[in-house]
């Protein structure tokens, strides 16, 4: 009890498991490489020097830096406008469709390339019907190339755009715009200098989300780009499994955690979103002359935007009809491009056939039998279960005692650590696999259970740090005060109050925790060694090989899960009672 008084005294402390894990597995590893890049104890930059010389490697460099920029470029084209759409919604409409954004973000990315696969193969559903329509004669080529990739990875990083944009767009305040139209702006107008500037927040960390993750893209690019669409997390994969070499896989991985350092820190700088106004004082300081003439204009203006405004009232109708209708199409084309992937492997897992087709001919459970039935698909989903469940614990309980601490922190020391904690979710999964592949090397954990939980555990607890943080932003305090005030201790404290009112935070964090763990693919493929096989790594290991149909009935399940875990958390959050709700809506 007395070490538990001074923790709470010092609520800092209560950062030091969460802060010990991320040194131990990601942090002095990736020192470690840092060192073994630069040839230690040598120091040169023979490395780097031999990978900007070679001309291949310069090229993939080129050209994952190209895929990256282009993909992000479409994500905030699509985006922006799908934010600025369901902002505008009503109330129940905005809350149904940030929830239909949340689906497919929650779903297994590997899942949604697999769905990608067969739509766009030469047997897909594309092709299929565009012949049976006779509207072509052979099978396009839609897969296998550069298009695919764009395809794929848009559909995967659409949510992470979308949905910083969403926080952002949702605390701008609305009667700015009526105020710029009431003053006889035009919508396009009001639009651009107000709205627009005050949205630049999200726009940055969207961008900056999306184009770092991208950088660090393996799964999708490689299993629908062809031989020249190559990224760097595929070479770095590439060198780690034939022959490691660890100066030329570091001097690869720092070049590209450089690449994103340079993006953090640079497009990082300004997020204040606030506007120069230069007409300022350049009004302040005009003529009186100048302002007399205003005056004796200003009957005359008037009348001017009087009978403008009137004509504006006869037209405001068919135009505001045209874009509700128009804004609409949009939004249902996207919710489309999201959701029809995974709702097409879950109809086509049903199919009676000797392959996937879509309508099925006939229906059966024989995929799901076959998944059931094969003791390898099941040992790897007891695997991935009991793998998943061990990270959820170990994350949630030290995630949510260092979001208790940080709470309790001056802003500086909040944001510092905070940063620090979230690096491993905000730096592209290649490099840090490839860190921690180090660190489990020296370790002596390299294709262990204790080392596949300590490598998940490390992004699990930045989701868990992140969202139990934001259950804890509007907590009263004075909840705690008064408990402590009527002799209550600080254990007590917390299990009793602080703890009740923060449980579908927690419970949020576990599920995102276990749903991090479960879909993991990149880092866990470098450190299981071969000799432990989850889920996603049975799966993709089947989706180089062949295309196996089994893997649609595990992904129908695993497409299923995310409607799961929503529930749960509703169902969380509304035996949490009025006043706990409110409070977790106002997060």
């Amino acid at each position: 009890m007395d070490v538990f008084r001074d923790v709470f005294r010092n609520p800092l402390g209560l950062t030091v498991p969460a802060l010990t894990i991320l040194i131990v597995v990601f942090g002095l590893p990736t020192v470690f490489f840092f060192f073994a890049s630069l040839n230690a104890p040598e120091y040169s930059l023979s490395n780097y020097q031999a990978f900007l010389y070679r001309g291949a490697n310069l090229r993939i460099l080129v050209q994952t830096i190209e895929v990256s920029v282009f993909a992000t470029l479409i994500c905030l084209v699509i985006g922006y406008p799908t934010a600025y759409l369901i902002t505008a919604a009503p109330k129940r409409a905005r809350i149904a469709l940030t929830v239909l954004i949340f689906l497919p973000w929650l779903t297994s990315g590997l899942v949604r390339t697999y769905a990608w696969i067969l739509l766009l193969g030469d047997n897909g559903l594309i092709n299929r019907t565009l012949l049976d329509l006779g509207l072509i004669s052979s099978p396009l080529a839609l897969i296998y190339n550069r298009l695919a990739v764009y395809i794929g990875m848009v559909h995967i990083m659409l949510p992470v755009m979308i949905l910083p944009l969403l926080s952002v767009m949702q605390g701008i305040d609305k009667s700015l715009m009526a105020a710029a139209r009431g003053m006889g702006a035009r919508p396009f107008s009001a639009f651009w200098r107000v709205f627009l500037p005050l949205s630049l927040p999200g726009v940055r960390s969207g961008t900056i989300l999306v184009f770092v993750i991208c950088l660090g893209f393996y799964i999708t690019p490689q299993a629908l780009g062809g031989l020249r669409d190559v990224m760097l997390s595929t070479l770095i994969a590439t060198q780690i499994a034939t022959s490691f070499n660890v100066g030329m896989v570091a001097s690869a991985a720092f070049i590209l955690l450089a690449i994103a350092a340079v993006m953090l820190s640079v497009f990082g700088l300004d997020s204040s979103g606030k506007q120069a106004h230069p007409d300022r004082s350049h009004r302040k300081d005009r003529p009186k002359s100048v302002f007399r003439s205003s005056v004796l204009t200003k009957g005359l203006g008037d009348r001017v935007r009087a009978a403008y405004w009137a004509r504006e009232l006869y037209q405001q109708g068919d135009a505001s009809n045209w874009l509700a209708l128009a804004g609409s199409v949009f939004l249902a084309l996207v919710m489309t491009f999201l959701l029809l992937p995974g709702l097409l492997v879950i109809v086509m897992s049903f199919s009676g056939g000797a392959y996937l087709e879509f309508p099925p001919s006939t229906l059966s459970l024989q995929w799901y039998q076959s998944f059931f039935g094969d003791p390898s698909w099941t040992g790897a989903l007891w695997t991935s279960v009991q793998i998943g469940l061990m990270v959820a614990v170990l994350s949630t309980i030290v995630g949510t005692l260092a979001a208790y601490g940080l709470s309790r922190t001056t802003p500086r020391i909040r944001s510092s650590v905070t940063i620090c904690l979230m690096t491993p979710i905000t730096l592209p999964a290649v490099v840090v696999g490839v860190a921690i592949y180090f660190g489990m090397v020296r370790l002596g954990m390299l294709g262990t259970a204790t080392g596949i939980v300590l490598t998940q555990s490390v992004g699990a607890t930045a989701y868990v740090v992140a969202i139990v943080s934001a259950t804890l932003a509007n907590f009263d305090r004075r909840l705690e005060r008064s408990a402590l005030s009527m002799q209550a201790s600080p254990l007590q404290t917390f299990m009793r109050v602080t703890m009740p009112l923060i449980r579908p935070g927690v419970i949020g964090g576990a599920l995102f925790a276990f749903i991090h763990s479960f879909d993991e693919v990149v880092q866990t493929s470098l450190v299981s060694g071969f000799s432990i096989r989850t889920l996603p790594l049975k799966m993709w290991e089947n989706m180089r090989n062949e295309l196996d149909p089994t893997i649609a009935a595990i992904g129908s399940v695993i497409t299923l899960m995310p409607i799961l875990w929503l529930v749960a958390l509703y169902v969380t959050w509304w035996r949490a009672g009025p006043s706990a709700r409110k409070r977790w809506l106002n997060t």
